[in-house]
């Protein structure tokens, strides 16, 4: 029903900077938040940041350092990277949580994952 695309991971040099954008397309009445998680080899998958609205919120590990923003026109969400360091390399997963349908309840769908390595 709602598939989102993630690009603009690779590998980047410690306080290097990416950008990572994710585009929602299939059937979608609303969406109600995005966001990124990722998951490191070992480490259960984590928040990093979420956008809703004007609202956003950052995992405190990246506060300062990453910004989140979202076109809505377009229902894309971008994760601006900078300062990387090594600990941020992981498997980066956009977020959304969609309503299909009027009446419907709001579910989450995820992306494939976009790799992000962070390494001298």
């Amino acid at each position: 029903q709602v598939q989102l695309v993630e690009s603009g991971g690779g590998m980047v040099q410690p306080g290097g900077s990416l950008r990572l954008s994710c585009a929602a397309s299939g059937s979608i009445f609303v969406i109600n938040a995005m966001g990124w998680y990722r998951q490191a080899p070992g480490i259960p998958r984590e928040l990093v940041a979420t956008t809703s609205g004007p609202i956003t919120n950052y995992a405190d590990s990246v506060k300062g350092r990453f910004t989140i923003s979202r076109d809505n026109a377009e229902n894309t969400v971008y994760l601006q990277m900078n300062s990387l360091k090594p600990e941020d390399t992981a498997v980066y997963y956009c977020y959304a949580k969609v309503r299909l349908r009027l009446g419907s309840v709001a579910r989450d769908y995820w992306g494939q994952g976009t790799q992000v390595t962070v390494s001298s």
